[in-house]
């Protein structure tokens, strides 16, 4: 059917169409016009028979024609996209006009700086002594602390208006040398524009961007600090009066949280100044107070490291048709010296800072612009501020967990200095308060530890940690912490659970850009008592992951994770444990080190399909080639009389938990890819392309046929078939108890499982009660014809899933020409799951 054209025009009396095809005009009244509208308004879908009833309910259209009435709701709906399509471009021209004005200011800077260079380089290159000439505004000189008197309204005056024009400078002049930050290219889909210091005291960093909000709410974000500052501890304001023009003067002490159980954490006491410039922009500049010693409390700081900022804070621009143009400038003295050698590229690296602070407050901004708009849907029907809640108690009460502060009640247990895991504890009477109450007898226990990974990526180690929980956690344990959660203690060994298997992951939401996922676990398990056999033992994780993306530039990857009651209640009582990653900026020669490392590899080079330049191995040799800071904190929950036990359970398992994730670690910084991609094999097994080359000739020995069609006779071709066959082939040791050494991807997806685990995996455990017997009746015809072959049946994936295959050959694997039996392999045909 042709689209109906149509002519529309209004007035007082009315509205008249024109129907194109008809070339016939018809009028309608003020009164038809209300009641279309009322009708259009209740079912604006053409198709929807309760505008049908509608109409003919409607004494006053009964006089107009069906056909007429359509061209009346067609021309309604042109209207309404015409009005929305222009609402729409509107606000875009608006946006890009405000980040054409971001973008000319950012090129007049930047031509400032280059134009001070050169002045600079030519006094230099004449030998006229250091470029200090004021007329070239070339000295680039370190904010130094006031001398004016602090202790009066009036000096502290003379100070916010020197911290205000130090801090302008670095906003929007050349007080600092600016350089891109790496990895982030400016460009329309860009957050924003950032930038790091190249030469000064201290680290700085610089952020501008386009945000849709009104300059006085992106300020009181911004200053509410803990709330979008996953670092900040506690912010509080001591001393405020009135500044004149309708700013304000606050005096604050700020606390943070150390990243690691390495280095102490750090506070502040600021002066902060908000005020308004005579074009209608509103500052937020903070600058530290002189005195190391000064500040509140000086016992409640006794665990920090006082660090200073230099003159620092936000300039918010109002934008012509609404948000806002906002500037960030953080300027930091981290007291570098305070910290292990190896902890202190985190404390004098500009990136670091701009990753963790700047970065993050325009993301922030930019996340809650967009859930005020109604652009972000999450899961579950949750809204966007419990959400955001939860991942900020997951983060805060891991931070509180690493760091172990007095005044929150904790202690150390028990520890000579000489322990790789620390345990710590905390009464119950210090946790019984406030949203976040456990209502436990005893109180809560925390081991904890920092370690030292080379050349693994941080996003590829919490991404396999989240994918393969089994790997590394222990199920009883899990169950143990979501029983406490219920006040029901069962110490790990009193009930024993088994886990199915068998972990879902139900997003409830993410970041605009998917850095950070809230999202909850679902373990599902039951007992081994026979009473509770059919009672379900499910354990419902919440859990946050941050840093997965190996492309992305992030401060670092985390997973985070609380047991949560299955009702999922916005006051859900959460008690953190978890991983955090910390990647280091390399040391000089990491990058060659870690290229002439891939070269070396057998298996991963093998299966690449790509050359070695691909991405992926440009990821490898770029992201492998640092060093990391893996921080682990688990807490669990005790009775007073159980103490003991449970700290010994504690430290026993968290070393578990490392050695699992030291063997992971491994497993990665050895391929330079995922372990779900593939790792290098065991240093006693021969190198994969011999491996592939010995099933294949073996089993063309044994029953007279091939197993793989390969076109090319390169080793290389054969490897790569063999890897991407169709049917799953393994290969298992010939011990007393036969382990798995090797498989193929479809191996490896039959099993659920990885090469880092397939090691761990032993040959009866895939097979019923069916196939173990069937299996070990042909043993007796395997040693002596070479090979054989088993009836369809059943087995078992690691995750605990049944799978199903059509027939399965077994066959010796022979080392090179001669008899010596390297191995046992198999090959299950036409294998799906049940």
């Amino acid at each position: 059917m042709a689209m109906v054209a149509h002519l529309h025009r209004e007035d007082s009396s009315g509205s008249i169409s024109k129907h194109l095809d008809t070339g016939k005009y018809v009028r309608y009244t003020a009164e038809q016009v209300e009641a279309l509208e009322r009708v259009y308004a209740e079912c604006p879908k053409p198709s929807s028979l309760r505008r049908q009833q509608l109409i003919r309910e409607c004494p006053i259209l009964s006089n107009i024609e069906a056909k007429q009435i359509k061209v009346w709701f067609q021309n309604r709906r042109c209207r309404e996209k015409q009005r929305k399509e222009s609402t729409r471009l509107q606000s875009v021209n608006r946006k890009l006009s405000a980040m054409n004005k971001l973008l000319m200011e950012e090129n007049d800077r930047l031509q400032k700086q280059v134009s001070q260079l050169v002045c600079e380089n030519g006094y230099m290159r004449q030998h006229l002594g250091p470029a200090t000439d004021v007329s070239c505004e070339s000295a680039v000189t370190t904010p130094q602390h006031s001398i004016r008197d602090a202790s009066n309204p009036a000096g502290l005056l003379s100070i916010a208006e020197e911290t205000l024009t130090e801090f302008l400078s670095k906003a929007t002049g050349t007080a600092v040398d600016w350089v891109q930050m790496p990895g982030m290219k400016p460009g329309p889909g860009s957050v924003g524009i950032f930038a790091i210091s190249q030469s000064c005291s201290g680290v700085a960093a610089r952020a501008c961007g386009l945000v849709s909000l009104e300059p006085i709410k992106i300020a009181e974000i911004l200053k509410d600090r803990p709330t979008w500052f996953r670092d900040c501890r506690s912010l509080e304001v001591f001393t405020m009066f009135p500044a004149g023009n309708g700013g304000t003067i606050e005096l604050l002490y700020t606390q943070t949280y150390a990243p690691t159980t390495l280095a102490p954490a750090r506070d502040f006491w600021t002066l902060r100044y908000t005020t308004t410039l005579d074009n209608g922009s509103l500052v937020v500049c903070e600058r530290s107070l002189s005195g190391t010693g000064s500040g509140p409390n000086a016992a409640a700081a006794s665990q920090f490291v006082r660090a200073e900022v230099f003159p620092s804070g936000y300039l918010i621009r109002p934008c012509d048709g609404g948000g806002s143009i906002i500037h960030i400038v953080d300027h930091l003295s981290l007291e570098a010296w305070s910290v292990p050698e190896v902890l202190r590229p985190l404390y004098e690296s500009s990136k670091v800072l701009a990753q963790k602070t700047t970065i993050a407050a325009i993301k922030y901004i930019r996340q809650i612009a967009q859930e005020m708009s109604g652009e972000i849907v999450y899961g579950l029907g949750r809204q966007p501020a419990v959400l955001r809640t939860f991942s900020q108690r997951l983060s805060r009460g891991f931070n509180d967990a690493v760091n172990g502060f007095n005044d929150d009640g904790w202690s150390i247990l028990n520890c000579d200095g000489a322990e790789d895991v620390v345990v710590a504890i905390s009464s119950g009477k210090n946790l019984n308060s406030g949203l976040n109450a456990l209502p436990m007898l005893g109180g809560v226990l925390c081991a904890k530890a920092s370690m030292l990974l080379q050349n693994v990526p941080p996003a590829v180690l919490v991404r396999f940690l989240r994918e393969h929980r089994s790997e590394w956690a222990d199920f009883n344990i899990d169950a143990y912490a979501a029983a406490s959660l219920k006040n029901t203690y069962a110490y790990p060994g009193m009930r024993p659970t088994k886990f199915t298997g068998s972990q879902i992951i139900m997003p409830l939401g993410h970041t605009i850009e998917h850095e950070e996922m809230l999202e909850v676990i679902r373990l599902e398990g039951h007992l081994l008592s026979h009473e509770d056999a059919f009672m379900s033992r499910d354990i419902h994780l919440l859990q946050m992951c941050s840093g997965i993306d190996e492309s992305a530039v992030g401060a670092c990857s985390e997973l985070v994770f609380a047991p949560i009651d299955e009702m999922f209640p916005d006051d859900a009582q959460l008690l953190p444990s978890g991983f955090r990653i910390i990647p280091l900026d390399p040391k000089p020669g990491d990058l060659q080190e870690s290229l002439a490392l891939l070269k070396t590899l057998d298996l991963t080079s093998s299966l690449e399909v790509g050359p070695a330049t691909s991405s992926h191995g440009k990821i490898a040799g770029g992201a492998y080639s640092a060093r990391s800071i893996l921080t682990i904190a688990f807490q669990f929950p005790f009775e007073s009389n159980l103490q003991d036990n449970v700290a010994s359970m504690a430290r026993q398992y968290v070393r578990s938990v490392i050695s699992s994730v030291q063997r992971v670690a491994m497993a990665i910084s050895q391929s330079g890819v995922s372990p779900s991609i593939g790792s290098k094999l065991s240093p006693a097994s021969p190198e994969a392309v011999t491996l592939a080359h010995w099933i294949c000739q073996s089993y063309s020995l044994h029953t007279g046929a091939e197993l793989l069609a390969v076109e090319s006779s390169s080793s290389e071709a054969l490897l790569k078939t063999l890897w991407h066959h169709q049917d799953a082939i393994l290969c298992c040791s010939l011990k007393a108890v036969p382990v798995f050494t090797f498989a193929n991807q479809a191996g490896l997806d039959m099993l659920e499982t990885t090469l880092v685990s397939l090691q761990d995996i032993t040959l009866d455990k895939i097979f019923d009660d069916a196939g173990r017997k069937g299996l070990f009746s042909e043993l007796a015809k395997i040693t002596q014809q070479g090979s054989t072959h088993l009836p369809g049946g059943i087995c078992m994936s690691t995750m605990g899933r049944h799978v199903s295959y059509e027939q399965a050959v077994v066959w010796k694997v022979f080392a090179a020409e001669d008899t010596t039996v390297h191995c046992l392999a198999l090959s299950f045909v036409n294998w799906s799951f049940v």
